[in-house]
This record gives structure tokens, sequence and C-alpha cells, in this order.
């Protein structure tokens, strides 16, 4: 699960963790995509792992949402809304 590490005059970074590897590192917005289907099954978030270049996708719950979003991780929405 990603956390958010960051200062006021610091690039948003997010705490990751590789389960193919087992590595921990810190990754950038710009590193992750976020797809939000129309359910939890549908919403996870991707990366490629910089210690063993896996791709690695994750659920993502509300909270995962929100701090992806509010941290500048690009969105795809798989669904539309009516």
């Amino acid at each position: 699960m990603p956390g958010m590490v960051s200062s006021p005059s610091a690039p948003v970074l997010f705490r990751a963790a590789c389960p193919r590897c087992q590595a921990r590192f810190e990754l950038s917005a710009g590193s992750f995509r976020l797809a939000i289907g129309a359910s939890p099954r549908t919403t996870f978030y991707s990366f490629t792992c910089p210690e063993c270049g896996s791709a690695v996708r994750k659920p993502a719950g509300e909270r995962i949402v929100e701090l992806l979003t509010g941290g500048g991780v690009r969105t795809l929405r798989l669904h539309s809304t009516v």
C-alpha cells in the first residue's frame, strides 16, 4: 500500500513495495497509474518496480484512490458516470 511522503518544497513521493523481489522504495506520482473501475475489483494502481523491472498491479480501495489522486497520480476512469 502506498503512503505519501512530502515536505513543503519537495515533490510528492509514495512509498511502495514489490511483491516479486520484496524491495521497498519511494516513487513519484508520475511512476504510478491509477485505474478506477465500476467496482472495487476493477479499481487498481500500477507501477514498474525500479529494482527488478516487474510490472506491479495492486487493488486500490477508497483511501488509496484518495491518496494517489491527491498526490497527482494520473487517473484513468474505466466506467462512465451517469
